[in-house]
């Protein structure tokens, strides 16, 4: 309990830095995001309507800057992220949610994938050490997962999307529901959109699982309460499973939680190749069209999200190993 307690503190601690320097570094660039927003339309503003714009998007500089930083907290706490600059007058809230759906049926998806084949071959491939599939399956991923995954992707487009027409091709995802959600027209368009990007991630990432699984159970397959499970006669499915494999994945769950923090800022460049609807490409769309509020709003929302997976991944390495709440 108390080494719980000991990470919340830690986890809140890390998070209101996160959120005072989430409020600083838009307010120390130079621009100001009324004027950004206006001269894309050309237009000119008078000092009423500019004063007005920029309260509403939350850079009121008549404000003393400690001021502005108590009204960011309350917004923040209440739930108003501000409004969107590039999709004005459209809520950062309400853009961000029509892309993470999308974001999770596609990066989430593929890393849950990618984390349950690459640690069950790693195990398979470490208890069977040194046969065909030892000298043939991990270093055939580990090679892949060193090719750049937009390049994969491209190449994915190309033979599944262009030459067979099996799946929709780059600047083909127009989606058929406008309501992302936990339905079935939903799932589908996810499918079929996220087929051929879910496929690319996977490739590249799954090569990474099998290597660290590997390794780790070769190391406690040399443990001596391995050895005495051996002696005892046990049977080989029991040994693999319940001795080795059960402490070997703890550094593979820990590295898990943190992979599912990092599924909320998606995959840019693959969302990119494939123009996905995701929260990734929509970062970049932010960048380049000077959003400073969806920005604001989408780095707290993937720095929340990794602090979490982190807090979540100790308390359950502290939960499966006892040893690691005694260590100082």
């Amino acid at each position: 309990m108390r080494y719980a307690l000991r990470r919340l503190g830690f986890f809140i601690l890390t998070l209101w830095i996160a959120l005072t320097l989430n409020f600083l570094l838009p307010r120390l660039m130079p621009g100001n995001p009324a004027l950004a927003m206006m001269s894309k339309f050309h237009g000119e503003l008078s000092p009423k309507a500019l004063n007005a714009l920029e309260i509403l998007f939350g850079v009121n500089t008549k404000e003393s800057l400690l001021s502005q930083y108590f009204g960011y907290l309350h917004q923040i706490l209440t739930g108003n992220f501000g409004t969107s600059l590039s999709q004005y007058p459209a809520s950062v809230s309400s853009v961000i949610g029509s892309a993470i759906w999308w974001t999770f049926g596609l990066v989430g998806i593929a890393t849950t994938l990618a984390f349950v084949l690459g640690t069950g071959l790693g195990i398979v491939s470490a208890w069977r050490r040194g046969s065909k599939l030892d000298s043939i399956v991990p270093p055939t991923f580990v090679i892949v997962s060193a090719i750049p995954y937009f390049w994969v992707a491209m190449v994915l487009v190309l033979i599944f999307g262009l030459t067979l027409h099996w799946f929709p091709s780059q600047g083909g995802y127009y989606v058929t529901t406008d309501t992302p959600g936990l339905n079935l027209v939903f799932f589908q368009d996810v499918l079929n959109h996220a087929f051929l990007p879910a496929i690319s991630l996977l490739i590249t990432t799954i090569g990474t699982w099998i290597l660290i699984m590997r390794n780790t159970m070769i190391t406690t397959l040399a443990e001596d309460y391995v050895r005495m499970a051996r002696a005892k006669g046990l049977p080989n499915r029991r040994i693999m499973l319940d001795y080795a494999a059960r402490n070997a994945i703890l550094p593979n769950l820990t590295g898990f939680a943190m992979s599912l923090g990092f599924v909320v800022s998606g995959a840019i460049l693959i969302e990119y190749v494939f123009n996905y609807p995701g929260v990734g490409y929509m970062l970049l769309q932010a960048v380049s069209s000077e959003d400073y509020p969806l920005m604001q709003g989408l780095f707290l929302l993937i720095t929340v999200a990794v602090l979490f997976a982190i807090l979540v991944a100790d308390i359950l390495t502290a939960f499966l190993d006892p040893r690691t709440r005694t260590a100082r």
